[in-house]
């Protein structure tokens, strides 16, 4: 009697490629103003400054270039927090002003995840781009009219 392997035949590519994954897929359409306060004294400050890293490569910016990111240095020991007010179309969406995250006991890779649950879905539709007619198929056309 044999066992049936009940795994996956590789292994994970870890936590770097997970959250290079989470950060594609980060969109800050739905996001007005974004403000991280934090402790730099406190013990679970670590991944509320990354994420905060992250939020400001190009590739996060360029998703919203009206969203600002502002950061609180405070030191009054309190828990680290990331705040995210919504544009108004979000909040009548939601009917919540602003999502607020209590960063301490959450690593770099949940923060992300929640970020792209909560705040990805309510970047608002775009509108259908017109496509670019490239020479061959402007003169092709052009033929078609003068028939």
């Amino acid at each position: 009697m044999s066992i049936y392997y009940s795994g996956t035949l590789t292994r994970s590519s870890g936590i770097v490629s997970a959250i290079g994954k989470e950060l594609k897929r980060i969109n800050l359409k739905g996001v007005k103003r974004v403000t991280v306060t934090f402790d730099p004294f406190a013990a679970n400050v670590k991944s509320t400054r990354e994420f905060l890293f992250l939020l400001s490569i190009p590739r996060v910016t360029q998703s919203n270039p009206n969203c600002l990111l502002k950061t609180d240095v405070v030191c009054n020991r309190q828990q680290p927090k990331i705040k995210f007010s919504l544009i108004e179309s979000a909040q009548e969406h939601l009917k919540v002003k602003d999502i607020q995250f209590l960063s301490s006991n959450l690593n770099t890779l949940e923060l992300l995840q929640l970020c792209n649950k909560y705040l990805s879905v309510l970047a608002p539709e775009e509108e259908a781009k017109l496509s670019t007619v490239t020479k061959p198929a402007a003169k092709a056309f052009k033929k078609k009219d003068r028939r």
